[in-house]
């Protein structure tokens, strides 16, 4: 679903952009009148136009929701709620969140809109350079959350995930086997949770959290059940739920819940959720290898993903 959702806003916008470059028809015979050659004026300097960084001015929800039915409202099926609009890292470049919905599905979309409000660029901003991902590590040092594999690793990977995310739970087997055939790689599981598109993910962060600083085993085994028991969960059962999964991680549910609904939990959770954008994941699972993120782990072949690891591993 997300690979027909991306195609479909690609081929739109490239569309859109191929004829905008058309050059002009000209007539088949054109007339031709003799004249003096005279010798030819110097051409004018081209004016160029700025918009000062302090006249900058984010778009606004109503101007995207409305480049967004002008671009796809021929498709009535495809349509569009928008999630975040904030400055990017990029200075005077405005970053636009979107949720792209389907009878199939959701998935994220970004833009990235010019300071003069009048061009966008679609998709995601990469890092670049000798060392591209050295920011991202950097950032990463900060990661907390359940942790996996070795005490003494050579390489960090870590995952940002929401307990209610279908593709998060199936992505699981081939961490799993990552980590069964990669010894020296430490796995730390980052909570994303996506609120608006999953009502009990952060409730579910929040009580992971607490087990975690509790015991990262009991963490790990309600982790599981989770992922396991998805889709018997919903908004109005997932107390219930989630205090059952307590019980079988040996934890205290009556604890673990009011731990849960503390504010320093919230604040950890809201800390989690913030790192996530900091680093521009737009969608879970994402996957942080060395830093270098890997958003599209059910699509990737295991042996491609087995080598990335192997290799960012070499990279010292």
């Amino acid at each position: 679903m997300y690979k027909k959702i991306v195609v479909l806003m690609c081929a739109a916008l490239v569309d859109t952009a191929m004829l905008a470059q058309q050059p002009p028809k000209t007539p088949a015979h054109t007339a031709v009148s003799k004249s003096v050659t005279k010798p030819a004026a110097k051409p004018a300097e081209p004016k160029t136009e700025t918009v000062p960084a302090t006249e900058a001015k984010l778009p606004d929800n109503d101007t995207v929701l409305a480049f967004y039915n002008r671009m796809f409202g021929f498709q009535p099926n495809l349509s569009f709620k928008i999630a975040d609009i904030r400055w990017s890292d990029v200075p005077g470049l405005a970053e636009v969140t979107a949720i792209a919905s389907t009878p199939e599905g959701q998935q994220i979309a970004k833009l990235y809109v010019t300071p003069d409000g009048k061009h966008a660029i679609s998709g995601d901003l990469i890092p670049f350079g000798r060392d591209p991902f050295a920011d991202n590590r950097e950032k990463l040092k900060s990661a907390f959350g359940p942790v996996r594999g070795s005490a003494t690793p050579e390489i960090t990977l870590v995952e940002f995930a929401d307990l209610q995310c279908p593709a998060c739970k199936a992505a699981q087997p081939t961490i799993d086997k990552l980590l069964a055939d990669e010894p020296k790689a430490r796995l730390i599981f980052q909570s994303f949770p996506l609120e608006q598109l999953h009502p009990w993910a952060r409730q579910a962060a929040s009580y992971l959290d607490c087990l975690y600083r509790n015991d990262n085993q009991a963490a790990l085994t309600f982790m599981e059940a989770v992922f396991t028991h998805q889709s018997e969960i919903s908004k109005e059962n997932a107390a219930e739920k989630l205090n059952n999964y307590v019980q079988m991680a040996k934890s205290d549910p009556a604890k673990i819940s009011a731990c849960a609904a503390a504010p320093a939990t919230q604040e950890r959770v809201q800390k989690s959720i913030d790192m996530a954008k900091m680093l521009q994941v737009t969608g879970t699972p994402t996957l942080f290898v060395n830093g270098r993120p890997i958003g599209n782990l059910g699509g990737l072949p295991y042996e491609t993903l087995k080598a990335l690891v192997e290799f960012e591993a070499s990279q010292k």
